[in-house]
């Protein structure tokens, strides 16, 4: 039978808290004093509470150490900065989201068809990702956020490879801008099917045409079809370029001048050149972002579907392709 968690003081709801699981064994969890402790005899395994927060991180298998989390030491982000939140505000971005917002409003009405109340899981959710606004004061959705790092949203720590909630628990995950960062995408999206109740919906955007931004956890690209291939357990309901060839080309102009400066005042300088000099680059994308040519350089990928039991055959991956250098 399994042992009830006291959820006092977590910051999740109490029929969250009642899904958790051990990210070892897939056990029950049960509350002892600051943390949670996995109640089979055989794993044990005790994982702490930091200021309401679980981190449910499998050691073993993670690359995120249990300690980074309880000592509250940088993970993934680095801690914002008064100078870089100032320049952020003051200075153009070489990026834009063209898709994410209509693709969140379209991921929101699949959910609403298929529940009234529904429960959505955000892998990468310590902050509010592009577009994703757009659905988050919705009434009637459960979010459930999680990272691996602490940010104002994070509600649980996890590592994506190990997800630590009972098979059949969500109706909808989001999952944006991670599965490039992540040691093994296919396990994680293996996760997320498992996590999901019989025709659940999931969202993803991964980069494609995109320079290291993630430092050590940057993994990983996907094309259009690679991308299709990673959720062939899940039947498509939308896909395809969410940023364009644009942001790709003023990403790499960046990253070109970049690599000519050795000193770190150098390096500013030559991001400042890049961005006053290519930020309008990103606008083209609004012209191209259907285009076949441009999903074939484009700096991002979607994948709006479906969960299902049949995985779809590589000569069905293959001919999905619908760029336009075939």
């Amino acid at each position: 039978m399994r042992e009830c968690l006291v959820p006092q003081d977590i910051r999740l709801a109490d029929d969250i808290v009642e899904r958790l699981c051990c990210p070892v064994c897939r056990a029950g969890l049960a509350r002892r004093n600051d943390s949670l402790v996995c109640v089979s005899e055989a794993c044990g395994t005790t994982f702490p509470l930091v200021d309401g927060i679980p981190v449910l991180i499998n050691k073993a298998e993670s690359v995120f150490r249990v300690e980074d989390f309880a000592s509250d030491r940088e993970t993934f982000f680095e801690r914002p900065c008064w100078p870089k939140t100032l320049a952020a505000r003051l200075i153009p971005r070489l990026g834009r989201n063209i898709k994410g917002r209509a693709n969140f409003r379209e991921f929101a009405k699949h959910l609403f068809a298929r529940s009234r109340n529904p429960r959505v899981l955000i892998l990468g959710g310590s902050v509010v990702g592009e577009g994703l606004d757009e659905i988050l004061s919705m009434p009637g959705i459960e979010f459930v956020e999680t990272d691996v790092a602490t940010g104002p949203r994070t509600r649980l720590i996890c590592d994506a490879h190990h997800i630590p909630f009972q098979d059949e628990t969500f109706d909808g995950v989001i999952v944006q801008a991670v599965l490039e960062h992540v040691a093994d995408p296919q396990r994680c999206v293996d996760e997320i099917h498992r996590t999901m109740k019989d025709k659940g919906i999931v969202y993803a955007e991964t980069a494609f045409m995109q320079p290291v931004h993630g430092g050590k956890y940057d993994f990983t690209r996907f094309t259009d079809v690679g991308h299709r291939r990673l959720f062939r357990r899940f039947d498509e309901i939308a896909g395809g370029a969410v940023c364009g060839p644009g942001m790709a080309l003023a990403s790499a102009y960046r990253y070109f001048l970049r690599s000519f400066a050795a000193a770190r005042w150098s390096r500013m300088l030559a991001y400042l050149f890049a961005v006053f000099t290519a930020w309008p680059l990103k606008y083209a994308d609004y012209l191209v972002i259907d285009k076949p040519t441009a999903l074939d350089a484009a700096a991002g990928v979607y994948f709006l579907g479906t969960k299902t039991d049949a995985a779809l055959s590589d000569r069905d991956v293959c001919e999905s392709y619908r760029g336009g250098t075939g």
